[in-house]
């Protein structure tokens, strides 16, 4: 497709399409602390109980990013 291949395509689409949807969710809990006035902890909570995943997906990137430009 394109000439690309098909690592390419599912390297892009993890990257990028991953992380949009990450910036999708954070605006998402976001919201949800807004509508639900929770105010400076509540918000924290949110985030830290909604978002503690895509740390994971984060840290893998950043990882796996250090390791081969280090080789």
């Amino acid at each position: 497709m394109l000439g690309f291949s098909e690592e390419q395509i599912a390297t892009f689409g993890l990257t990028f399409g991953v992380g949009a949807f990450i910036l999708y969710m954070l605006f998402i809990i976001a919201q949800l602390a807004w509508e639900s006035k929770a105010g400076k902890f509540g918000t924290f909570v949110l985030f830290l109980g909604l978002a503690f995943g895509m740390v994971g997906f984060i840290a893998k990137f950043l990882i796996q990013w250090f390791l081969t430009s280090a080789l």
